[in-house]
């Protein structure tokens, strides 16, 4: 890919991709404050400002390298800090503080999809905006990496959100061994990630996920 390329796809991607990361991070915090855990609030990661929460391997790096060399658009942010031992019901709420950070990347994903049907719809009007290329391909990253992070994160394998979804719901002495994957976790991920296997495994749920919102909605 020449790097002309690269700095325009860089350029479009970037909004979407901040976006996606501050929200669901932001979504987190917000959840673990709903139920009693002020961690976040007090370190002030409650916030939408993007700089609070890039991590530059997984924020800038990876998918920068994922737009150079193709496949599917992946990373992720620093995690907001969420104290479980804080919650009102600590094995309960832990699913609803989890799956806030995916949910906020569905809504998300709905909304770009949307955005992408209003413009299309425009343009069969006859109506035209020099604007209307870059916020289409715009639009379009921002269902991809909102549909790529949902996904992901629903992975039954801790420190991801699914992972502690499932540690939720599980039995506790299952639960605890599940809990003990989470510091593998991501040199799991990794590990998946650059052997193409992650690819394969959730490849399939990003397309059907993807379709299905771009159908719906736009």
């Amino acid at each position: 890919m020449q790097l002309e390329e690269l700095a325009i796809k860089i350029v479009i991607s970037a909004i979407p991709i901040l976006l996606a990361i501050t929200v669901h991070e932001a979504s987190h915090g917000y959840a673990a404050k709903y139920f009693g855990d002020l961690t976040a609030e007090r370190m002030g990661r409650i916030s939408l400002n993007p700089f609070k929460h890039i991590d530059p391997v997984g924020t800038i790096l990876l998918p920068a390298l994922t737009l150079f060399f193709g496949g599917v658009l992946f990373g992720w942010a620093k995690p907001v800090p969420v104290n479980f031992g804080n919650l009102r019901n600590p094995k309960k709420d832990m699913l609803w503080v989890a799956a806030a950070g995916p949910a906020s990347n569905f809504v998300m994903a709905v909304l770009w999809s949307m955005l992408l049907g209003t413009i299309k719809y425009e343009l069969s009007q006859g109506v035209y905006s020099p604007a209307f290329p870059f916020l289409l391909q715009m639009s379009y990253v921002g269902v991809t990496i909102n549909v790529v992070l949902m996904v992901l994160n629903l992975l039954p394998m801790p420190p991801l959100d699914g992972g502690r979804i499932a540690v939720s719901l599980l039995p506790n002495h299952l639960a605890f061994k599940l809990a003990q994957v989470e510091k593998y976790g991501f040199a799991i991920l990794i590990a998946l990630m650059f052997t193409g296997i992650l690819n394969k495994i959730i490849g399939p749920f990003i397309n059907f996920f993807q379709q299905a919102i771009l159908q719906i909605f736009a």
